[in-house]
């Protein structure tokens, strides 16, 4: 049984009709008010507001069904039963389609019968004023999360103007060779960096690292990793020393792999790091974990450097090798994080590479001439971080 405490507004010219249906409610234990006049019932509506109006549909100023709709003018949600005398299948149909929750037939004897049809009623309104508390609590949620995300995107594009500021001059001439990067982030964070520089106008160093995972955490190993590298040249006591970091640049990657596992970020990173030597034209490397390797271009052909190592920051005691190259002169080298391979056409890994092998043959242009190789001219994010670093030599100092 619904509440005792549910208010019903009854509207019926019927005498003897009206009576009966009262005395049923009433005896039901619920709170009954009835007008025998359309006006009447309506004006009382609209103060009152009840939770359920029985309508006569043979009403002799307004008839029930126009009733009924200005009833739900006033509330959308109103439950209404309409009742005739007089029924046909026509005014079933009718009374239905215009919003009835339910239909009967007078003369109503049975109890039982009006009050399981005003307990469904009642039982609809609650279940429609239900939905409209969670249609209410869901849209204000959405204004919520708008919000949020709104501030969120503020706070990342904010974290990502940090990042940028970190990120080196593009184009940079450092030892006569050209420096030029490009990083496309999959948000408004990424993962991937770059830097370089040069030392004592002969050396060119460089790196490209790619951070595990994706937003805020790996975008702060990259803001963390520039004045950890650029503080571990800084800490050089002699020029000596300097060269012997730069021809060995393991020394770096060892040092990178010790803070990061001391700061328990919770990360590891894969990276290349490589120094020039532009009077030697020689290329000292290390690559940890990453894919795939720099292509090298002389003369037009293009090939992939070799080296192997395991990332950094996961074993303590990890040792990375040193690869030397001699380099032509006038040579390109590309280093690529492994983003690029989702943005290739080719299908497995070593198909891939080969793909990205093959448009690299007979590079000219730097930077430029790989993005347009690749059709990376657009800024657009994929499903993972891009970063490209080109270095381009046309000819020695």
């Amino acid at each position: 049984m619904i509440s005792d405490l549910r208010t019903l507004l009854i509207i019926d010219h019927d005498e003897s009709v009206r009576h009966t249906i009262v005395a049923m409610l009433q005896d039901s234990d619920y709170g009954v008010h009835l007008e025998t006049s359309s006006q009447g019932g309506l004006q009382w509506f609209v103060t009152h507001r009840p939770d359920l109006v029985l309508v006569d549909l043979t009403m002799p100023d307004i008839d029930g069904i126009n009733l009924m709709l200005a009833l739900r003018e006033q509330d959308e949600a109103v439950s209404v039963i309409v009742t005739s005398a007089v029924g046909s299948a026509r005014d079933v149909v009718e009374a239905l389609r215009k919003g009835a929750t339910d239909y009967l037939i007078k003369p109503i004897q049975n109890i039982d019968f009006l009050t399981h049809a005003v307990n469904r009623a009642l039982v609809s309104r609650e279940l429609r004023r239900e939905n409209e508390r969670y249609k209410h609590d869901l849209e204000r949620a959405n204004l919520e999360l708008r919000d949020y995300v709104r501030i969120l995107e503020c706070d990342q594009q904010a974290a990502r103007q940090v990042q940028r500021n970190l990120l080196p001059a593009t184009p940079a001439k450092v030892a006569g060779v050209t420096l030029e990067h490009k990083v496309i982030p999959s948000l408004y964070l990424s993962g991937d960096f770059v830097d370089y520089g040069g030392v004592q106008n002969r050396y060119v160093g460089f790196y490209l690292t790619d951070v595990s995972g994706h937003g805020a955490s790996s975008a702060f190993v990259t803001i963390w990793l520039k004045p950890l590298v650029r503080r571990l040249f800084k800490d050089c006591r002699s020029q000596e020393e300097e060269v012997n970091l730069l021809r060995d640049p393991s020394l770096l990657v060892q040092y990178v792999n010790r803070e990061l596992l001391h700061s328990h970020f919770g990360c590891h990173l894969t990276c290349f790091v490589g120094v020039l030597d532009t009077q030697e034209q020689t290329l000292s490397y290390v690559t940890a974990g990453h894919l795939p390797l720099p292509i090298l271009v002389e003369s037009g052909r293009a090939r992939y450097l070799t080296g192997k190592g395991k990332p950094v920051g996961i074993f303590a005691d990890n040792q990375w090798e040193v690869y030397h190259e001699p380099v032509e002169e006038g040579f390109n080298l590309v280093v690529f994080s492994d983003g690029i391979l989702d943005t290739l056409p080719a299908e497995g890994l070593l198909e891939r590479e080969a793909y990205l092998l093959e448009r690299m043959q007979g590079l000219e242009g730097g930077l430029a001439g790989v993005l347009s190789r690749l059709n990376l001219t657009a800024e657009r994010a994929g499903p993972d971080d891009i970063a490209i670093l080109s270095l381009e030599q046309r000819g020695r100092l």
